[in-house]
This record gives structure tokens, C-alpha cells and sequence, in this order.
């Protein structure tokens, strides 16, 4: 079955790129109206941003949507993730600003104010967009790859000369609830030597040390080092996750990624969807509800409310 909140949760920050403030409120969702971002500082003709693959819209270092008037939402990756890793299927996402807030710069403070809020089954079936064969995609050294599984599994890799990170890899079931043990936390990351780069270009004006763990070769300069060894490739597996969720629905399949960002794996469900050779939609049943990322699993704490 479908699931939503069961209240509105709000969260106020600033875009990590613009620097701008922003208001947001997740505000549950009626059954079948999936994810929907609403512009709340544009005219109502030109607000609605729906979460599809028809709106997303190639971006440098972060995921973005633009719908048929123009108007976009930026940085919705660590959002889409939670939603996604909570089992969230259907929310209005009202926000005054074009880019959502980065918060800590990982998934944790959506992920724990949905569940301190609590989710509600709807009676409405889910479809799931089952991987029937591989598709891949390069660019130079980096891969992305969806294949076909009997789980949701992701397999990343990332190498970067910083010896703070260096070459990590990592292979996860995300079955229900393993997002927010294993990766919802885990916050975005960037060299020093990248920072003037990026701010050059227009783009990470919001970053600073309180959202972003900063390496600078074998240092790792925000307080409080990493949170977990390995946090750079999980929380790139997290970035996978919220780009996939661009869907609008779960995939049933296995994504790798080799140095693989928001781009590429972008591209790679565009052309996972543009071939209807490569998936099915699938009614998932109770064992296929088991399988797929969520908040359901009342061991973990996330408990349903009527």
C-alpha cells in the first residue's frame, strides 16, 4: 500500500549553493499524487514542480527539477532520499526559495522529523518499477548501472587523491529500514581545493563546516571528523537513492555506480525509462513491501499511525 504523512513537518535553512534562506513544509499527500514541490514565492500557473522523470534537468553537483514554465527546485537529493528511504510514496513539498534546505548536509533531520511525525497507509495499491534487464551508462571513468534483483541493492565506489577519503567501496540491500541505519546520516562532502572553484562558478555559496564534511588531504576539517569511516561512499549511495527516487515510484533493481554523480545517474534512469523493454510496473505485494527501502519496519522504531 501507499504511504504518506500523517502531519506537515517544516524545516528552515538555507541553500547550500545559492546561500539563500528558505521555508519548506513536507505536507502529507492525497493516494496516486506522488511527489509534488509547490514554489510558494511564484504565481500559482507556474508552481507546481512535479517529481518525474520529465522534469529533472542536468545540473552541476546537485539534482534539479524544472517544470514546463520554467520554474525549478534545486538540491532535492537528500530529501528525495529520505522520502524514499522512509517509504514516503505521495507529499506536497511547499517551499519559498528554488533550492531545498541543506540542513546538516545528509538526510538525518528529514528522516527523523518524518518519523517523530509518523506515516499513514493509504488504501491505494503501489506500483514498483521492476529492472527487467541491465542498463549502463559511462562518462570517462565513471559508470552507472541498473540491473535486474530480486532486492533494491546498491554497489558504489568512489577514489579521490585526498588520503582523508582515498578509494572506498561499499555494497548494501536496502530492504526496509537499512537507509536509516546505514546511510540517512551520512552528510555531503568536498575537498578544500574544490571550494574556490565552486564558489567561482556560482554554486556551493551556502557550504560552510556546520554542513559539510571538508578534507583537505589527509585532514579532515570539519569539527568532529567523520561520522562514520566510510562516510563519503555512503553518502553517495544516499545521493543515488534520492536521484533514482526521481522515478516517482521505487525501483525494484540493483544500481551501481563507479565515480558515478547526480548527472549520470540522471541519465541512467532516463534511459532505464525511455525503453520499455528495460522495466515493468509491478503491483508490490506484502513480501515485495519487505524488499523495498522504508519506514515501516516497527523495529526500527518507525511506527504507522491509523
Amino acid at each position: 500500500m501507499q504511504v504518506t504523512l500523517a502531519r506537515a513537518v517544516a524545516f528552515d535553512g538555507i541553500g547550500v549553493h545559492s546561500g539563500a534562506p528558505v521555508h519548506m513544509r513536507v505536507e502529507p499527500g492525497a493516494p496516486d499524487s506522488g511527489i509534488v514541490f509547490w514554489r510558494s514565492d511564484l504565481p500559482a500557473a507556474a508552481a507546481r514542480i512535479p517529481v518525474g522523470p520529465a522534469s529533472w534537468s542536468e545540473a552541476r553537483l546537485h539534482t534539479r527539477l524544472v517544470n514546463a514554465h520554467g520554474a525549478r527546485v534545486g538540491t532535492i537529493e537528500h530529501l528525495m532520499a529520505a522520502l524514499a528511504g522512509c517509504g514516503i510514496h505521495n507529499a506536497r513539498i511547499v517551499l519559498d526559495a528554488p533550492e531545498v534546505p541543506i540542513l546538516d548536509g545528509s538526510a538525518a533531520p528529514f528522516v527523523h522529523r518524518f518519523l517523530a511525525a509518523g506515516l499513514r497507509m493509504q488504501d491505494a495499491p503501489l506500483k514498483v518499477i521492476e529492472v527487467l534487464r541491465p542498463v549502463t551508462l559511462r562518462d570517462g571513468d565513471a559508470v552507472a548501472r541498473l540491473d535486474p534483483s530480486e532486492q533494491v541493492r546498491m554497489t558504489f565506489s568512489i577514489a579521490f587523491p585526498d588520503a582523508a577519503i582515498g578509494a572506498q567501496s561499499l555494497s548494501l540491500d536496502l530492504a526496509n529500514g537499512a537507509f536509516v541505519r546505514e546511510l540517512g546520516n551520512c552528510r555531503t562532502f568536498c575537498r578544500r581545493a574544490d571550494v574556490e572553484r565552486m564558489r567561482a562558478a556560482g554554486l556551493g555559496l551556502g557550504g560552510s563546516l556546520d554542513n559539510a564534511v571538508v578534507v583537505d588531504g589527509a585532514q579532515v576539517l570539519t569539527p568532529g571528523g567523520m561520522r562514520r569511516r566510510d562516510e563519503p561512499v555512503r553518502h553517495k549511495m544516499l545521493d543515488a537513492l534520492g536521484d533514482l527516487a526521481v522515478a516517482g515510484r521505487p525501483i525494484l533493481g540493483h544500481y551501481t555506480g563507479v565515480r558515478a554523480g547526480h548527472a549520470l545517474t540522471g541519465r541512467l534512469l532516463r534511459a532505464l525509462l525511455a525503453d520499455p523493454a528495460n522495466y515493468r510496473l509491478v503491483t508490490a505485494d506484502a513480501a515485495m513491501h519487505e524488499r523495498l527501502p522504508g519506514g515501516l519496519c516497527l523495529g526500527q522504531g518507525m511506527a504507522l499511525s491509523a
